[in-house]
């Protein structure tokens, strides 16, 4: 029967399992996290936490005694230090496992131990797990009258007859605001047409181009085909007296 046997002893004597718990402890501390198999990290809970309990105590008294189970000073300062700052408002439950799945070979348990306050992720989680609050704004009934029945007026013209006086003095202002619009352009057109090139300048330009009389002018001037015909048959005489 056992009875007042509540401690795994993990099959180690006890010098070996105070040493084990000493070295876990220190890496958990310098670490923030470690992966071992579930029945040591359970056993580790109850081994590191009072001593990050002791640290709230920043006394020459609980640094010899957490000394006394560490036997690391790196591992001392950076409990004293960071890490009691960080617990200093939570109290306890300093420790949390995460249970990973089982080893291949022995099919052990496996976990994760990790020092609650480190792990950013779950804080930001539970950190950012707030209560959406949606705005919803509420236009006035003047402003849906006139929305509606202009958009219908614009599509069928049955809807125009139909709409309510609101919709038809809407519609009224905005055929006021386009038709100043069309007028400018217009204006702009024929303020083109005007300063375009009149059809009597470019007449006069055609006119300064040279006649066609002076081209036939220039024609005569050359020498005729007759004075031509009349050197070669010259020379053609002047051959047959030769001969």
């Amino acid at each position: 029967m056992r009875h007042n046997k509540k401690n795994n002893h993990l099959g180690r004597k006890t010098a070996h399992r105070a040493a084990m718990f000493s070295n876990m402890a220190t890496s958990l501390i310098m670490h923030k996290r470690i992966f071992t198999t579930v029945p040591k990290a359970k056993a580790l809970r109850k081994y590191v936490e009072p001593l990050i309990n002791r640290s709230k105590d920043d006394s020459t008294n609980s640094r010899r005694l957490v000394f006394s189970y560490l036997q690391n000073k790196e591992a001392i300062t950076e409990l004293f230090q960071n890490v009691a700052q960080k617990v200093a408002d939570r109290p306890g439950g300093y420790t949390r496992i995460i249970k990973t799945g089982y080893r291949l070979g022995d099919n052990a348990a496996m976990c994760f131990i990790e020092l609650v306050d480190y792990n950013e992720n779950m804080l930001s989680d539970k950190g950012g797990k707030k209560a959406k609050t949606t705005r919803r704004s509420r236009r006035k009934a003047s402003d849906k009258t006139e929305e509606i029945p202009v958009v219908a007026a614009e599509k069928t013209p049955v809807a125009a007859e139909e709409a309510t006086p609101k919709a038809k003095k809407a519609k009224a202002k905005a055929e006021e605001v386009v038709e100043p619009v069309v007028e400018e352009t217009v204006v702009v057109e024929e303020a083109k047409v005007e300063d375009a090139p009149v059809v009597e300048e470019v007449v006069e330009v055609v006119e300064e181009v040279p006649v066609v009389e002076e081209v036939v002018e220039a024609v005569e001037e050359t020498p005729v085909v007759e004075e031509v015909v009349e050197e070669t048959s010259e020379t053609e005489e002047e051959e047959k007296e030769n001969k």
